[in-house]
């Protein structure tokens, strides 16, 4: 990271120093003014207390030297008193041949007073100027000619002054800011992003993981939401090395297991031929069933990379597929298989993806019913109904009912399992291939005890132009 100079600190210290020097900059325009006619105002009373008294001698004229006194004690070089519509020069050394410029005091406005206070300060130093103003509250004014070499001193060095204290009050200024920004906003930064940096090195590391920061403000709040983004993303990791492990398992288990069912799918073959009743009539339930086991070896790392494969649909009767279902799940007597789906339900899906689903949730709820440790017998019922497009599916059974943990974390991988032990990646795989097929799976809320899930299928759409040869059909 960089440096506090170098970083936010430095810029806020440097933009402090600016802005307040700027501040005072927009001050000492109209102090220098101020003080310019001030300093004009006292010699302007100077001159006419002086002017007041040698009026009071008319009408004897002052000496020479006594002039020449009175000019030097007021600063001035000439002093005219105006009076009763008339003016009378009361002092003068010489006589200026010009002026370089001329200031009236009765009435000045703030842009003028401003305007003539930089004038003086940059232009003047060894001009002569005019200034006139009112004597009290009378009519009378009083004129006056002088040089502003002191007046131009005097605003230098006021001018001086205010830039010192300016200066003085920025780095004061700048640095309380500087100080307090760093303690309340640039160290819990600087600690956020250290943090950052951190866990970026070795996010499974569970002590990279933010603490807790000090305080009620936007910072402490953005620490604590940051460290529980990390704390979940720790768990997202360990997931995903979990099913990284597994599935280098099932790659493994599933290169043996297609040899093994290579040799069992040959073996089939050839009970085909034998002539036995018996053998006739489970053989072909045989061949199907390691059929679709060699199937699913072909496809079993497809959750693995990312998705099932895309559905092959088509429509067929529901209830061929219900049977299959319950002849490979060979439930004991304890437990009844109860099918309601008539044999006009037809659904547009692909008959071996919907298979894995229906006998995922059955063999769940067989399993939750031979878990249960009741003395009842156990029902699990299939149903079906079409509403328009839709096939609507529900697998219902009267056993013990889902855990709410298992609620909480339905169709979450390893978080979703019933069973001790379970992975939970049934329901995750079954949802995967109902969202495949544009349709919904979900968990219904019954009165009475047990599990109910409902799947919705629609049909696929139709094109216009299918429709319209249908329909001439």
């Amino acid at each position: 990271m960089p440096s506090r100079l170098r970083g936010l600190s430095g810029k806020v210290l440097v933009l402090t120093m600016t802005f307040v020097l700027a501040a005072e900059v927009l001050i000492f325009a109209p102090s220098i003014a101020t003080m310019r006619l001030n300093w004009l105002r006292n010699n302007i009373n100077k001159a006419a207390a002086a002017s007041v008294v040698i009026d009071g001698l008319q009408p004897r004229t002052l000496p020479k030297e006594v002039q020449a006194d009175t000019l030097l004690a007021t600063g001035t070089k000439a002093i005219v008193l105006r009076k009763d519509g008339t003016s009378r020069l009361l002092a003068m050394t010489e006589m200026p041949q010009e002026v370089d410029g001329q200031y009236d005091l009765t009435d000045v406005s703030t842009l003028d007073a401003i305007r003539d206070a930089f004038e003086t300060l940059i232009f003047g130093g060894n001009r002569l100027i005019s200034v006139s103003g009112p004597i009290g509250d009378t009519q009378m004014q009083v004129e006056v000619v002088m040089s502003d070499a002191a007046l131009h001193r005097g605003l230098l060095a006021y001018a001086g002054r205010i830039a010192i204290v300016s200066l003085i009050i920025s780095v004061i200024t700048g640095l309380l800011l500087f100080v307090s920004l760093n303690r309340i906003l640039i160290n819990p930064m600087r600690r956020l992003t250290r943090n950052i940096q951190d866990f970026a090195e070795h996010p499974e590391d569970p002590s990279r993981v933010m603490g807790e920061m000090s305080g009620r403000d936007e910072l402490a709040f953005v620490a604590h939401h940051l460290a529980s983004m990390q704390e979940q993303l720790q768990k997202t990791l360990r997931q995903q090395k979990n099913l990284a492990d597994l599935g280098l398992a099932v790659s493994k288990i599933n290169h043996d297991m297609r040899n093994i069912l290579a040799s069992a799918q040959l073996m089939s073959d050839r009970l085909a031929d034998v002539e036995d009743p018996m053998v006739k009539s489970f053989a072909p339930k045989l061949v199907r069933t390691i059929d679709r086991a060699v199937g699913y070896t072909s496809e079993v790392l497809a959750y693995g990379q990312a998705s099932e494969a895309e559905p092959r649909r088509r429509r067929f009767a529901l209830v061929s597929l219900s049977q299959e279902v319950e002849d490979i799940l060979a439930l004991d007597t304890g437990i009844q298989f109860i099918c309601q789906i008539r044999p006009d339900i037809e659904i547009d899906a692909d008959s071996e993806q919907l298979f894995r689903v229906i006998h995922n949730l059955c063999r769940n709820a067989a399993q939750a019913l031979a878990g249960s440790g009741s003395d009842l017998p156990g029902r699990i019922i299939l149903s079906a109904h079409r509403v328009g497009s839709v096939v609507s599916i529900t697998v219902d059974d009267d056993g013990p009912g889902m855990p709410r943990k298992a609620r909480e974390n339905l169709f979450t991988a390893f978080r979703g399992s019933v069973r001790s032990g379970g992975t939970g990646l049934g329901l995750v795989i079954a949802r995967e291939i109902v969202l495949a097929h544009g349709g919904t799976i979900a968990l219904v809320e019954k009165p009475g005890p047990g599990t109910q899930f409902r799947i919705e299928i629609p049909d696929r759409p139709v094109s216009l132009d299918n429709f319209r040869l249908k329909s001439h059909l």
